[in-house]
């Protein structure tokens, strides 16, 4: 080592935050804490020497060589940090050879859920205090483009015809080649912590597809899985009444099923007076107070508290709603209806153009601020 081993992970911290989905500091410094939760002094100089975008093993070579290590062995401490969920790796087939590919990982969607297999007490108090203190508001919520969005569940649109196939969760799934399932990584750890999920038994509920579900598969992460044993669990995730959020874009590299009790990101949003604002959505749920007969399924029902009752009957605040369609299957008197918004948001057509709009929006909150 050639730095302060403390030095070291602050660089780190700080080449991590200019990524697309930055890693930004905190008054208490449990960032850091997390970095040295995951990587060792050499491994985090490593990173320091990757990018956000795959680059080659012989490009990221020219960088390091200077150390005096062989191109082989930083081949065989990258293969290692993608083993223990640290960055991204991936191969191309390039004039008739296989060409290795590495790349930085973001904290979220990324280092955080590929310590699934990994997790200890301290690591996941470590990661819900940072974010609470730090990734919500500093990172997630600061440009407007989550990422991730949410979709209604088939049961609250099924006789809405006007659905996009980027909100149809069918959709999704017919257009996927390949699908993996994994455990929730949120709800995993509560079960760690000793405070189990009070709205589902179910644990093998996050789903990832196509290169993405071949990255979880090899890491040990999930297991592929048919169209229709994913849809089977759709359904049971929707019976109890679970957030469907994909990826914010046209071809999603994931769904997570959610719930306001282990989720990270609705956990944390449902904090705030206006959550709504924070979500990508196309739908909006609305009460026919005359059909309204007050038996308050719906508030239970609801993730982002975003019912209340007065007089008896049930009120949607939409500063709070996100168009989740749970509280509508189960109203009783069907007075709860989802409705499609007037102005649709049309997410990027796939992941790499969401963190492109991420980063151009961060460029454009920068040049402002300056001004």
């Amino acid at each position: 080592m050639t730095k302060n081993n403390l030095d070291i992970y602050h660089e780190l911290q700080k080449h991590l935050d200019s990524m697309p989905v930055g890693y930004p500091v905190t008054e208490s410094g449990v960032e850091i804490k997390i970095l040295k939760h995951l990587f060792t002094p050499e491994e985090a100089e490593l990173a320091i020497n990757l990018r956000y975008y795959a680059e080659p093993l012989e490009k990221i070579y020219k960088r390091v060589k200077s150390t005096g290590m062989t191109i082989e062995e930083l081949d065989q401490q990258l293969t290692k940090m993608y083993q223990k969920g640290l960055i991204n790796f991936g191969t191309r087939e390039e004039e008739n050879k296989v060409v290795k590919y590495y790349a930085n990982a973001p904290f979220v969607i990324g280092m955080f859920e590929y310590q699934l297999n990994r997790l200890t007490p301290e690591f996941i108090k470590d990661a819900q205090k940072y974010f609470e203190e730090a990734f919500l508001e500093k990172e997630y919520n600061k440009t407007g483009i989550p990422q991730l969005r949410t979709i209604p569940i088939e049961q609250s649109i099924e006789n809405e015809r006007n659905v996009a196939s980027y909100d149809d969760l069918r959709s999704i799934i017919e257009n996927s080649d390949k699908i993996a399932l994994a455990k929730c990584i949120c709800r995993t750890s509560k079960d760690i912590l000793g405070t189990p999920c009070k709205k589902t038994e179910l644990r093998e509920s996050c789903f990832t597809f196509n290169r993405a579900a071949e990255s979880y598969i090899h890491r040990g992460l999930a297991r592929e899985i048919s169209k229709e044993k994913a849809l089977e669990i759709f359904k049971k995730a929707e019976d109890d009444g679970l957030v469907l959020q994909p990826g914010n874009s046209q071809r999603p590299m994931c769904i997570c099923t959610c719930c306001g009790c282990c989720c990270e990101v609705l956990s944390n949003e449902k904090k705030l007076a206006e959550p709504a604002r924070f979500f990508a959505t196309n739908f909006q749920a609305k009460v026919d107070e005359a059909e309204c007969i007050g038996c308050e399924i719906c508030l239970e029902r609801c993730n982002l508290n975003a019912i209340t009752m007065e007089n008896g009957i049930a009120h949607v605040n939409e500063l709070r709603c996100i168009g989740c369609g749970n509280c509508v299957p189960t109203c009783s008197s069907g007075a709860i209806k989802l409705y499609k918004k007037k102005e649709e948001i049309i997410p990027p057509i796939n992941t790499k153009a969401t963190y492109m709009a991420i980063m151009d929006k961060k460029a454009e909150i920068a040049r402002a601020e300056k001004n």
